[in-house]
């Protein structure tokens, strides 16, 4: 397979990008971040949506599903300066888990009341107040993976079971959602404010 110099150039970009927020993520207080493979993936991701002018808000939100939900598997980067601005809990879909291990999601969907989480590209939409409080609009962009994120009412939203009392209670764990990347009430507007109207959310495992 032979590449062109426009994309021999457009995978440079996106490794100095790799580079430049595994470095700057390196410190004490920002020591985890995105595995190198899902952050190739989501900035890839993030560089086709930019290319078609797309992206108002320069932010990308990467989400780790192959991590369970116990751990930290959401996070908001700058991808110019590498900054981490968030580090946080996020939910999966009830239909995504198994009843005997509901921390892990393993299955993903598109369909309508499937109440599985979806992967793949998302661009983010306006916020609003709604039925779970300050939420967050999310567009689907990959058809037939996530396309239907909006008519499923797939947001972003505040939730108790994300809540540290919840997961103090549940051993770690957090609650499932019905398909949303649900947040801790006590991050989930900080969250929303920096990455609404028009920035890059990419799901993967």
């Amino acid at each position: 397979m032979t590449f062109s110099g426009r994309e021999v150039r457009a995978e440079k970009v996106v490794m100095a990008l790799v580079l430049a927020i595994l470095c700057a993520s390196a410190t004490p207080a920002r020591a985890a971040q995105p595995r190198p493979d899902l952050l190739r993936r989501a900035l890839a991701a993030y560089r086709q949506v930019d290319a078609t002018g797309l992206v108002h808000n320069r932010l990308l939100t990467v989400v780790d599903y192959r991590l369970p939900s116990s751990q930290r598997r959401l996070w908001v980067l700058d991808p110019a300066t590498g900054v981490v601005r968030f580090h946080e809990f996020v939910a999966h879909g009830r239909g995504s888990a198994d009843a005997d291990d509901p921390d892990r999601a393993v299955r993903f969907g598109n369909a309508p009341a499937s109440r599985r989480s979806s992967l793949g590209t998302f661009l983010t939409g306006p916020a609003y107040a709604g039925q779970h409080g300050y939420s967050l609009e999310l567009v689907g962009l990959d058809p037939g993976v996530n396309d239907r994120a909006a008519e499923r009412r797939i947001v972003i939203h505040p939730a108790e079971y994300v809540s540290a009392e919840f997961r103090r209670k549940s051993g770690g764990r957090v609650g499932r959602s019905w398909g949303c990347p649900a947040l801790d009430p006590v991050v989930s507007r900080s969250v929303i404010d920096a990455i609404r109207d028009g920035s890059v959310v990419f799901v993967g495992r």
